[in-house]
């Protein structure tokens, strides 16, 4: 059952994290903004932030710093316009996640921290 369960989870959080980064991409680019683009760096995203926590995560402030930082890298390296357009694909991104998260836990789908939005 754990394996079905962590697989529903990572589908769901990959789901969550595609619509985000496409509605930041769309929002601030202004222009369209593929679906597996948006998937593509979700995916990526996730496993570069998961592989820094392993290595940075614990210290304290600067490990969440870093991770943070290198998945901004992330969205830099996927979208064009710079270090400054990538922050804000990724602060409308984390804004539309825990939206996305809160309405799924309003209808009981899910809880906030089963899909690892920080601050949710």
């Amino acid at each position: 059952m754990a394996v079905i369960d962590s697989a529903v989870i990572f589908v769901l959080s990959l789901l969550v994290g595609t619509v985000a980064i496409l509605a930041g991409a769309r929002v601030i680019l202004d222009r369209d903004a593929s679906a597996f683009n948006a998937a593509l760096t979700a995916l990526i995203g996730a496993a570069v932030w998961a592989l820094t926590s392993y290595f940075v995560g614990w210290i304290p402030l600067l490990g969440v710093v870093v991770m943070l930082v290198v998945w901004v890298g992330v969205i830099n390296w996927r979208y064009p316009g710079g270090w400054g357009t990538a922050a804000a694909i990724g602060i409308v991104a984390w804004v539309v996640a825990v939206a996305i998260v809160y309405a799924a836990s309003m209808l009981g789908i899910v809880t906030p921290e089963a899909l690892g939005i920080p601050g949710a």
